[in-house]
């Protein structure tokens, strides 16, 4: 059975998050929650000790039991482990991610460590309110960057409990939920805040995403070219415009978007990329590939050229070749001859031949005595 401490943690980490439990179970791993938003919280102390079949047990038959399963552990699982649960749309949070959760919801002492503590100036500029409210919604757009979206949804909707009608919140629940794949509960959010606030941006443009969700690119462009012809100077809009007009294949209108784009952002390095792609699509293949060496050289590193190329679904670049080419370009000097003395520092070859090749010469100056040299005796 898991240990009192980490059942406890388990407890502590999910009342913190602000989740209303329907049933929880103690598990021989740890501790299996299951949450009243249909969301199923397994903690495994040792994720070593944990069976294959354990895992396709959490994973369950339901499909939406694969979605909201939620595998937290401190320590890391077995790569099959994982494959398995990513695979079927589950969640992971392990390792260094669930201590930085533990330390988020303020539990820094079932680690060992002490309490962070809010600078001064923080205290003073938010009421006591404010400042939770700012705390939970600055980690549910932590976890959205982090590709976490199960936790975003958490702390998002925590966020909407502590002030109802707070639109950052809608708009990021509804976010959260596009990128668990939950369509249809997202649009249902976006329709929601739509009935209050009918002009939202951040609302229309999930509206937007939306279709494109359901594989329906040309209406999401139509959307985007909408949002676009009410006020040209909206860049967010324009991002997903070209996101939209990658996905269906028009790189002449991704290649106007992303001009667009590039004057705002000139030296850019992701923007460069993607416009040397559309250099080599619309029949400019020469320009492309220039373009593609510049947006390297202002900073487009190899792993993220690899990313973007997977993405779009063309052939990765081949690896930079290694620093070996640049070391054979320069002279290799002759070994240097080491003194017996391990201790010795080797004087530079220069020098040292030198002090070989010096003959000792008379001096005129005298030493700090008088010599005494045999004199002939004077003959009187």
């Amino acid at each position: 059975m898991a240990s009192a401490p980490f059942v406890t943690l388990s407890s502590a980490v999910v009342e913190a998050m602000g989740q209303r439990l329907d049933a929880a179970k103690p598990t021989p791993e740890g501790l299996t929650l299951r949450t009243s938003d249909g969301f199923l919280y397994s903690f495994l102390e040792d994720p070593n000790t944990v069976s294959l079949e354990t895992i396709r047990q959490l994973l369950g038959d339901q499909g939406s039991v694969l979605v909201r399963l939620v595998v937290l552990t401190p320590g890391r699982l077995p790569l099959a482990f994982s494959q398995e649960i990513v695979g079927h749309g589950g969640t992971i949070v392990e390792g260094a991610r669930f201590a930085e959760l533990v330390r988020q919801l303020g539990l820094e002492a079932y680690l060992g460590e002490e309490p962070r503590a809010l600078p001064a100036k923080e205290l003073r500029r938010l009421l006591p309110s404010a400042q939770q409210l700012d705390g939970v919604v600055h980690r549910a757009r932590t976890w959205l960057d982090w590709g976490v979206p199960a936790l975003a949804l958490r702390f998002y909707r925590q966020a909407s409990e502590l002030k109802p009608g707070f639109l950052p919140a809608k708009i990021g629940i509804g976010r959260s939920l596009l990128a668990l794949g939950l369509i249809d509960d997202a649009d249902r959010t976006f329709d929601e805040i739509l009935s209050v606030r009918p002009q939202d941006v951040d609302a229309r443009l999930g509206k937007g995403a939306v279709l494109g969700a359901r594989a329906r690119p040309k209406d999401e462009v139509a959307v985007y070219r909408k949002l676009l012809a009410e006020d040209g100077s909206r860049n967010e809009v324009r991002a997903h415009l070209l996101a939209a007009l990658i996905d269906l294949g028009d790189w002449a209108g991704a290649r106007t978007e992303i001009e667009a784009l590039l004057t705002k952002t000139p030296e850019e390095p992701q923007l460069r990329f993607l416009r040397s792609i559309a250099l080599s699509r619309t029949g400019e293949k020469t320009k492309g590939e220039e373009e593609r060496l510049e947006a390297r050289r202002l900073g487009l590193s190899y792993d993220r050229e690899v990313a973007l190329c997977k993405h779009l679904g063309i052939p990765a670049p081949e690896p930079p070749a290694p620093a070996e080419g640049v070391e054979a370009s320069r002279p290799v000097a002759a070994p240097k001859k080491r003194s017996p003395r391990p201790k010795a520092r080797a004087l530079p070859a220069k020098v040292s031949a030198a002090k070989k090749a010096r003959v000792p010469t008379p001096t005129l100056r005298p030493s700090s005595g008088p010599e005494k040299r045999p004199t002939a005796r004077k003959r009187k």
